[in-house]
């Protein structure tokens, strides 16, 4: 399709245009759009936001902060912006006017210039919101920009609205709108919410922390998320997010909540989890982690970490980058040391593509179904019709992961076989994939901070005359975690991408 332009002309029109550019309506936003020149027109490019501090002491640094990001990111996309336009956009305090809001607000509008002005970009319009009126900074014709500023227009009204429309892009609501769907309840039921889950906590935390027991609980979480996602993705669809969110919360019960919350403390199980990222799965994953995040009440705010990572994690790999920022955002302000949610957050703010991470999610998922399937015919193969002439040897397990049959005559090391294949794996014995310690490969990022693992397949067995393979003497796999919840060879715990 051919690509259709829009031009805005003046002020009122770069101000009806903030929206249109951010997603949303920002509130209490300090926000930069870099410009390009294409042909002599220009050319709107990246843009970055970030909240204004209540104090006036941390603006220059919050100005520098925010120019230097998006210059950076601009120039590691090969894209270095040659102009910026600056927005200021805060509703007034009690007793406080737009008027009053923009002057309270120009020696920040400064800040960011003279920050862009340093790296060598200039700012050629700077603009406040306030009241449905702005004003400009950069001008001072009282013709053009009188002093009691200018009326914002009716919303949806503009040519780029209109455009807009058309393309299908939606503006969303505030950012306070978009963390409400995430926040903690704060209602009637936050008490029988935190009865639950000192409940669950009374009986799953003693199994967590007992080597013994803790691989049962993470199978009982995993069959609950999965029974429950299959639960939100069998509801009817409703329409609006506040209905759609209390449709959900009726849809979880609170022991039900407590459990998967307390499950999802186990890095291991949010790794499985997070699986969830793509297709059919996706949308009531993502509902799912939302309702667990607002759930995560009183005490255990700090609880809502994992769900919130996963949330965001979600929304990123679907293609919402608005929500990504803000869930993950709440999840370091719930544990600002959760290293799989810094890991996401700064590639979303870079820009980067989350395939590499989906990459290693899904052949983490092909690797465990096709051991999973490999144990299974180990265990079939038990059972061998003897030959004519010949002795049977069962299945035996090389270094690699890999298994194969021969038949040899007796006597010719069928028990060594045996001994060896003792020493690797009984049957039905579940293997765990170590971590890597921190520093994995470049570009390698991976949830829990671990490499990506090579696959291991099941080679098809031969009913007779190939020669078999070894299995490294006194060779033996270890299944199961340790009580402190790092795997055997994790010397880090989550580790580095």
């Amino acid at each position: 399709m051919p690509e259709h332009q829009v031009t805005l002309r003046t002020p009122a029109e770069l101000a009806d245009a903030v929206p249109y550019l951010l997603g949303y309506r920002p509130e209490d936003s300090m926000v930069l759009v870099a410009l390009h020149d294409t042909d002599g027109r220009g050319r709107f490019g990246g843009r970055a936001r970030l909240g204004i501090p209540a104090g006036s002491d941390d603006w220059d640094s919050a100005a520098g902060q925010l120019a230097h990001g998006l210059v950076t990111g601009s120039e590691r996309r090969g894209a270095r912006p040659e102009q910026m336009v600056a927005f200021l956009c805060q509703e007034p305090a009690k007793d406080e006017t737009g008027r009053q809001v923009m002057e309270r607000l120009r020696p920040l509008a400064q800040m960011m210039r003279v920050a862009c002005g340093s790296l060598d970009v200039p700012v050629i319009e700077a603009l406040c919101i306030s009241d449905g009126r702005f004003w400009s900074y950069c001008c001072d014709r009282p013709e053009c920009c009188p002093p009691e500023g200018r009326p914002m227009g009716l919303p949806g009204t503009s040519v780029l609205a209109a455009a807009a429309a058309y393309a299908g892009v939606q503006v969303r609501g505030t950012l306070s709108e978009l963390r409400a769907r995430l926040r903690p309840w704060e209602s009637a039921a936050t008490v029988e919410q935190v009865s639950a889950l000192d409940t669950a906590g009374a009986e799953l935390i003693p199994r967590i922390l007992d080597a013994s027991t803790r691989g049962g609980v993470a199978e009982e979480t995993l069959e609950l998320a999965e029974r429950l996602r299959s639960r939100f993705a069998a509801a009817p669809h409703v329409s609006g997010t506040l209905t759609a969110d209390l449709r959900d919360d009726e849809l979880l019960k609170h022991a039900e909540a407590a459990r998967l919350i307390l499950g999802l403390q186990d890095r291991t199980m949010r790794d499985r989890v997070a699986e969830w990222m793509e297709g059919d799965e996706a949308g009531p994953a993502l509902r799912l982690w939302r309702a667990l995040s607002r759930r995560c009440v009183g005490p255990y705010r700090e609880h809502a970490a994992p769900t919130l990572t996963l949330a965001g994690w979600v929304a990123w790999s679907i293609g919402d980058e608005l929500e990504a920022r803000e869930a993950l955002a709440m999840a370091l302000g719930a544990d600002s040391d959760y290293l799989f949610a810094r890991l996401l957050h700064q590639a979303c703010n870079e820009g980067l593509d989350p395939e590499s991470i989906r990459r290693c999610l899904r052949a983490e998922r092909v690797g465990r179904e096709e051991e999973a399937a490999a144990v299974r015919l180990d265990e079939l193969g038990d059972v061998q019709e003897p030959v004519r002439g010949t002795a049977v040897k069962p299945a035996v397990e090389s270094d690699a992961g890999e298994r194969c049959r021969s038949r040899q005559p007796a006597g010719t090391g069928g028990s060594s076989a045996r001994s060896a294949r003792a020493g690797g794996r009984g049957r039905g014995t579940s293997v765990s994939r170590p971590r890597t310690p921190a520093g994995g490969g470049p570009g390698a990022l991976r949830p829990g901070g671990t490499r990506p693992q090579a696959s291991t397949t099941a080679t098809p067995r031969t009913a007779r005359g190939t020669a078999s393979r070894s299995a490294k003497k006194g060779a033996a796999r270890y299944s199961g975690h340790r009580s402190d919840g790092v795997r055997p060879g994790d010397a880090s715990g989550e580790g580095d991408a």
